[in-house]
């Protein structure tokens, strides 16, 4: 295949990856759909700096006149988040049609997997998966997040699943499917805002190196396929469950009287939830992807390690 005719990779990334330097991949749904503009740019590059910090190189994806793009100039991310709402939310089914017609594209977990393994990028790190929608017994709302993880290659850093979505049926739809679900320093798994949920992760590992080694084994071995690490929020960001709950269920209720599904669930519940917490869903959430690329960053810096 010839990815030159479709992929653009970031000077600066291509350097790195090069280099044999670590690189973590962001995705930009968070800057065109996450949150309101101009706060969707600033959160964008505060998460970039934050990798930066860490000693890593950030690759923000998404697709901008048609071009994968793997890694975004400061005008490209500020393109996404002025256009907002306007830019295509992209997952695995949308990117040829996207491509295509030649339009800007914001890409979900399920696309930045896709785009960072084209790239040659193995850790990604975003806000949290998508997962099993509850009621999915009857609407079959299953994230195509999830069959990516099945199948590409590369360590979702996040701070759970969402917790609007079905926690049990997302974790039994991973094990059937091969995908690990490691706890950072955590048996529980963080539930978005939360820092724990009535589940638990498959193993708990404490160090990025020990997730580094792991990730390494995995992929030696020919077990194709990502992994997801889960970061609890940072305790003084995590809110209160019942106030979360209470809302998530307000949410969900004003969702389907109002026949809200499919990809314009997900962007309406977070938005509602966010309403109803007075914004402090908000400032969680910018906080909990900042934390998540921290750890990412220390991840890919150890996987590189081990690659040398």
């Amino acid at each position: 295949m010839n990815l030159e005719q479709y992929l653009d990779i970031h000077p600066e990334v291509a350097a790195a990856l090069a280099a044999g330097q670590p690189v973590v991949a962001l995705e930009s749904t968070i800057i065109s759909h996450g949150m309101p503009y101009p706060q969707n740019v600033e959160t964008a590059l505060q998460v970039e700096a934050e990798v930066r910090a860490q000693g890593a190189v950030p690759a923000t994806i998404a697709i901008i006149n048609g071009r994968l793009k793997a890694g975004l100039s400061q005008e490209e991310i500020t393109l996404l988040g002025k256009e907002g709402q306007a830019v295509a939310k992209c997952s695995r089914r949308d990117l040829p049609f996207v491509l295509a017609a030649r339009r800007h594209g914001a890409t979900t977990v399920a696309s930045t997997m896709i785009i960072a393994a084209l790239a040659g990028i193995r850790v990604f790190a975003t806000g949290g998966i998508g997962g099993v929608h509850r009621g999915a017994q009857q609407s079959f709302d299953i994230s195509a997040d999830l069959q990516e993880l099945a199948q590409t290659n590369v360590a979702v850093v996040c701070a759970g699943a969402k917790s609007i979505l079905d926690l049990g049926l997302t974790l039994e739809y991973l094990e059937t499917h091969g995908v690990p679900v490691v706890g950072y320093q955590t048996e529980s798994l963080p539930a978005f805002f939360t820092r724990d949920s009535d589940y638990k992760v498959d193993y708990r590992l404490d160090t990025p190196t020990q997730i580094a080694q792991a990730l390494q084994v995995k992929w030696q071995l020919g077990l194709d396929g990502g992994v997801v690490v889960t970061n609890p929020i940072p305790e003084a960001y995590a809110m209160p469950k019942q106030a979360i709950d209470a809302a998530i269920e307000q949410a969900l209720s004003e969702a389907e009287q109002q026949g809200i599904s499919g990809k314009a669930s997900t962007p309406f519940l977070l938005a509602r939830v966010c309403e109803l917490t007075g914004g402090n869903s908000l400032a969680s959430n910018i906080q909990l992807v900042m934390n998540n690329a921290r750890l990412a960053a220390k991840i890919a810096a150890e996987y590189q390690q081990l690659s040398r």
